[in-house]
């Protein structure tokens, strides 16, 4: 067994009595200073900061350290970002190197990308080994989407409810998000279908387990009736990031694989939030033996350097020629270096493995959690992707907004950094968190639903 199979890398190591760490009730009195000044300029921020705005200062491995002294054990990874913790010193060193070397040489090879070209091939799946490199998730969305419409010579887009693609207007299109630019609808020719939540099904067999099958039969029936006949792709995430960590049934993508092949039509995966260890697969399709025909990698791929990638099958290759697909940033040398060096990480570390051994804890720790509290309704996790699902009632199942929110903040408060997703609470801690430190992450959580019931009378 590799050196880190059941333990994080030397430099990550957090003594629990060390963080949490709080020593001024946050946000701080910096921290609320800082966020005032920079808003005074800077505007449209998440959800999350306008929840709790805490200014950070700096992070190592797991940990994150406002401002005000305050120190947080780590949940978020950036928004799904930093897999392999804060300032890995092997990710550290590769981008500091390249910035001193070369910054940017367009699309001109260089050794560092002939290096993650070839590295790519040789850990991807089937025959995937066609490549473009961008700066983030959007981009490469969009320019996936150009390609699997250079592949079929169709343009119309299929897609799921609840997904997230990015918030440019093609990718937009494919989500669920409402844009007072682009107008209360997508661009035309995109189309969106129900794909399962195992906790909220639409369809149900006799014995009440989820019809994946049925889906797949609403998915012919919309196909012959509702498009135009062109339709060049379905785009969907593995697992839904924005949507709550909703992680479908194991038959679904295999059957959703058999749809495209009948019907010839693209499968591209967005595995921009999925990839590269953070399911513990470094594609999430690996976990059902499917392989995309296009695929996006981001977040995770250069560790929180602005590194993402296109990669098609081998048939399709060539259609990268007819797309315009090079980009200004996209293969940079600090890129490159980024999305390498995190490669190696997550080999030499065996981080594949650490990432299915948390996800196994994790959801051990997050049944006893919903057996305790009556506003649990569902937990679930896929190696280092996890959600808690609070409700009202767990017979109707209505979500719970508010105590969304209250348990964020309150968790956060006892220094917990993390994302929020309304009545969902989302968890992805760094791949290399060692067992106690992603346990006492959970206990935090356990404390904070347990004051929401109280002060909301449950």
């Amino acid at each position: 067994m590799a050196k880190f199979a059941q333990g994080p890398s030397y430099w990550a190591h957090v003594p629990l009595d060390q963080v949490p760490h709080i020593v001024t009730t946050p946000p701080g009195p910096k921290s609320q200073e800082m966020h005032t000044r920079t808003c005074k300029y800077f505007k449209g921020l998440s959800g999350q900061v306008k929840l709790f705005p805490v200014a950070f200062d700096h992070g190592k491995g797991c940990e994150l350290v406002d401002v005000d002294g305050n120190r947080y054990i780590d949940f978020s990874s950036g928004i799904y970002v930093t897999t392999l913790g804060h300032c890995h010193p092997k990710v550290t060193e590769a981008v500091q190197k390249a910035a001193g070397q070369l910054m940017n040489a367009h699309d001109f090879t260089t050794p560092l990308k002939m290096r993650l070209m070839e590295k790519l091939a040789s850990i991807l799946p089937g025959d995937l080994n066609g490549f473009q490199l961008y700066d983030c998730g959007t981009a490469a969305v969009e320019a996936g989407e150009r390609v699997c419409r250079a592949i079929t010579k169709k343009h119309e887009m299929l897609s799921c409810f609840y997904d997230f693609h990015g918030k440019t207007y093609g990718a937009v299109s494919l989500g669920e998000i409402r844009s007072a630019v682009y107008g209360p609808t997508r661009a035309p020719g995109f189309h969106m279908l129900p794909r399962p939540n195992p906790y909220r099904p639409l369809w149900t067999k006799a014995d009440g387990t989820i019809d994946t099958d049925a889906y797949i039969s609403f998915y012919e029936e919309y196909l012959g009736r509702a498009t135009a006949g062109q339709v060049a792709a379905i785009v969907l995430e593995p697992i839904q990031g924005w949507g709550g960590s909703v992680i479908p049934p194991d038959d679904f993508f295999p059957k959703v694989r058999a749809f495209c092949d009948r019907h010839k039509i693209v499968l591209m995966a967005d595995e921009v939030l999925t990839s590269m260890g953070r399911t513990g697969k470094y594609l999430c399709c690996e976990h059902w033996n499917v392989v995309p025909d296009v695929v996006t990698l981001g977040k995770g791929f250069g560790n929180g350097f602005p590194v993402t990638c296109v990669a098609v099958r081998e048939p399709y290759k060539e259609s990268f020629e007819s797309i315009s697909a090079s980009s200004s940033y996209g293969g940079n040398p600090m890129a490159c270096a980024a999305a390498l060096a995190s490669i190696e990480v997550i080999e030499e570390e065996n981080l594949l493995a650490r990432s299915l051994h948390l996800g196994d804890l994790a959801i051990k720790r997050m049944q006893k959690i919903k057996a305790a509290h009556k506003i649990v309704g569902d937990v679930r996790t896929k190696g280092c992707l996890m959600g808690i699902e609070l409700v009202k009632d767990r017979t109707t199942k209505e979500p719970f907004d508010e105590a969304g929110k209250r348990v964020y903040q309150s968790a956060f408060r006892k220094g917990l950094a993390w994302i929020p997703a309304g009545h969902i609470l989302r968890m992805s801690p760094p791949i290399v968190m060692e067992d106690d430190v992603l346990l006492k992450g959970l206990d935090l959580i356990d404390e904070a639903i347990g004051e929401t019931e109280k002060a909301l009378g449950y």
